[in-house]
């Protein structure tokens, strides 16, 4: 059996790949801040699914809970198959509205950790010649919004460079970028989501399902859903300038800063 660790495991996106990955018969390490909602989730899909998941309380805004996910995932007694690269979070405001330690932990967790824990597991599965690392990112890495958005377009970047410089191993990266997700995200921000329309929302475990089949396919970029493949091909062709104030008000009204 192989071994998948998912950081942000508790909810949302890394719940579902969590749920997926057990179903599938993957042995997990599950990483996040709540012990006890990580042990309740251990519990649960250990019973119903037999598979192994062990429990790795991090913090991963703080150097000393990004470096207990790096030792585990340097072990390689216990080696890891597949690194889920999911925590993060968005803060509600403009630019200058938010503080900067909040910007500061936001770049901590969505690009520190990111390249910590990538760089941390890839060399093991290099040397057993496989493995993946999927990083989550958002289809806000392709618009010119603020620091989420240019957080996630370094997740893309990153995982691109990486993908590329590791062609011809057997290990796959891909970054996945969804757009809104019914998850938690929101809610911890403080952000309403009744005006945001309906057809946007998708649902994680089949976002879950289609990330895992563009991963197998050794996809390095995944939008993984016809609407907002459809949106990102116009983002494409639309001029940077209208696209700029285009994006500043849509996030001011959907998403996060």
């Amino acid at each position: 059996m192989t071994t998948a660790l998912i950081t942000g495991a508790t909810a949302g996106i890394g719940a579902a790949f969590a749920r997926r990955l057990a179903a599938d018969g993957h042995n997990l390490v599950l990483v996040a801040r709540d012990t006890e909602r990580l042990r309740v989730q251990a519990t649960e899909l250990h019973d119903r699914h037999g598979i192994e998941a062990e429990v790795l309380t991090a913090d991963l805004s703080a150097d000393d809970g990004i470096a207990s996910v790096e030792r585990r995932l340097s072990d390689r007694k216990q080696p890891v198959d597949l690194l889920v690269n999911n925590a993060g979070f968005g803060n509600k405001g403009r630019f200058l509205d938010v503080s900067m330690a909040d910007e500061l932990t936001m770049l901590k967790v969505h690009c520190e950790a990111v390249l910590r824990l990538t760089s941390a597991a890839v060399p093991g599965m290099k040397a057993r010649g496989r493995g993946g690392v999927v990083n989550v990112a958002s289809v806000a890495a392709f618009v010119p919004r603020g620091t989420y958005g240019a957080s996630k377009a370094w997740v893309v970047q990153f995982t691109q460079g990486v993908a590329r410089d590791l062609t011809g191993t057997e290990v796959r990266l891909m970054a996945l970028c969804p757009g809104f997700v019914r998850t938690e995200f929101h809610e911890r921000a403080g952000m309403g989501t009744d005006n945001i329309p309906g057809w946007m929302w998708l649902d994680a475990d089949k976002l879950v399902a289609a990330a895992l089949v563009d991963l197998a396919r050794g996809k390095v970029v995944s939008v993984p859903d016809p609407r907002y493949k459809a949106l990102m091909g116009a983002v494409k062709l639309a001029p940077r300038g209208l696209l700029g104030g285009i994006t500043s008000k849509t996030g001011r009204k959907y998403g996060p800063q």
